[in-house]
C-alpha cells in the first residue's frame, strides 16, 4: 500500500484544533485539584496556554494560506492551495508540485527540505 499524503495547511490545522481540544481538557482536569489552589491555577493557565497557541497558530496558517500559489486539481477538478514545493490536493489528496523538474517522479515531502534537492 502506499503513503497517504495530505495537505500541509490542513494539517498545521488539524493541529490547531488538537490544541484547543487538549487545552479544554487540560483545564477541566484542573477542576479536579480545587483543594489545591495553586495546583489548579497552574493546570488552568497550562490549559489557557494550549488555546492562545492554537490561536497563534491559526492566524499564522492564515496569513500563510492567503501567500499560497492555488491551482487546479487535475483528478478532481477543484481549486487548492500548494504550499512549498510539492503538496496534496486538499480535497482528494492528489500529489501536486509546481516545480517543473519534480514532474513525473515518485511524490517525497522530502523535495520541500533543501537536503531533499538531490
Amino acid at each position: 500500500m502506499g503513503v497517504k499524503y495530505s495537505n500541509k495547511i490542513n494539517k498545521i490545522r488539524t493541529f490547531a484544533l488538537v490544541l484547543i481540544f487538549a487545552g479544554i481538557i487540560i483545564m477541566y482536569l484542573g477542576l479536579f485539584f480545587q483543594t489545591n489552589f495553586i495546583l489548579m491555577s497552574i493546570i488552568m493557565f497550562l490549559g489557557f496556554l494550549a488555546i492562545i497557541a492554537s490561536t497563534v497558530i491559526y492566524f499564522w496558517i492564515g496569513m500563510l494560506s492567503s501567500k499560497t500559489v492555488q491551482v487546479v486539481c487535475p483528478d478532481c477538478g477543484k481549486h487548492t492551495k500548494v504550499l512549498g514545493r510539492v503538496d496534496a490536493c486538499m480535497y482528494c489528496n492528489t500529489p501536486l508540485t509546481m516545480d517543473k523538474s519534480l514532474e513525473g517522479i515518485e511524490f517525497d515531502e522530502k523535495y520541500n527540505h533543501k537536503k531533499g534537492k538531490d
